[in-house]
């Protein structure tokens, strides 16, 4: 991936929060009070949202089949026009309305805004109209937190030929906490972090990931979430989490060892 200027990292913290569609539809005043603390404690807020059971609802009305494959939504052109509606035109107003209430200043975008997103088919024949990050503007997005405001991004790219592509939520996240040099990343998910056999861990390591994926333990939607969650550790962001409501949940470290550090 590009980015339309070089990135690094500053003494400023950044935190990228990436919220799942099912997660957005039980939050509740707490929780963005809780986004308002980091704000005030100086943390720079950059959010990303998918909208997966919205969508899944307005497909369903439209009779418009749709199905996951490796845990990404294989998206057809008529299930492409739900996706770029429902999440830009409803979800994405939604959740800046709720940001506002809680006093953050927010400013609801997408891939086509300004050139945020561009994409390119991840694989055409096998996942239809879902697309790859080939780069960010960062120029936009540092424009915007400079001036005090949160960017609150819809998962929905653009190619350079303006062909509206979904984008798997985690990958966005992730295509953004490296593109602006970020200090932590937050998938905040329905579930409290990964779970193996019943059991919620604490921390775990790439390696434990692989491991688990190979066994069956971590499968369908949570394997792109570890895969981002680990290029973005791999690349330099100190502190990738993948957490609940409460915002606790399974830090994922280098090593084991990393944990006695």
């Amino acid at each position: 991936m590009t980015t339309f200027k070089s990135t690094h990292h500053t003494a400023r913290k950044r935190m990228v929060i990436k919220l799942g569609g099912s997660t957005l539809e039980g939050l509740n005043e707490a929780f963005f009070k809780n986004f308002k603390k980091l704000q005030d404690c100086g943390v720079e807020l950059i959010i990303t949202h998918g909208g997966g059971p919205a969508i899944n609802r307005q497909l369903a009305a439209q009779q418009i089949e749709s199905h996951a494959l490796n845990g990404i939504r294989v998206t057809s052109e008529a299930a492409m026009d739900v996706v770029q509606s429902t999440l830009i035109g409803h979800i994405n107003p939604a959740l800046v309305h709720e940001l506002t209430a809680a006093g953050i200043a927010a400013i609801g975008l997408n891939g086509f805004d300004g050139q945020l997103l561009v994409a390119d088919f991840l694989d055409n024949d096998i996942y239809g109209f879902v697309g790859s990050v080939q780069s960010v503007n960062t120029t936009l997005l540092e424009a915007i937190i400079a001036a005090g405001i949160v960017p609150v991004i819809a998962c929905v790219g653009a190619n350079q030929q303006g062909q509206a592509l979904n984008i798997n939520g985690d990958t966005v996240a992730s295509e953004v906490a490296l593109a602006i040099g970020a200090e932590s990343l937050l998938l905040v998910t329905d579930v409290s972090g990964i779970r193996i056999q019943g059991e919620y861990q604490a921390q775990v390591s790439p390696s434990l990931i692989a491991q688990w994926i190979e066994e069956g333990h971590i499968y369908g939607g949570m394997i792109p979430k570890v895969q981002g969650a680990i290029a973005c550790l791999n690349a330099g962001i100190p502190s990738v989490q993948i957490v609940g409501d409460t915002l606790e949940g399974t830090t994922i470290i280098r090593t084991l060892a990393d944990a006695m550090l």
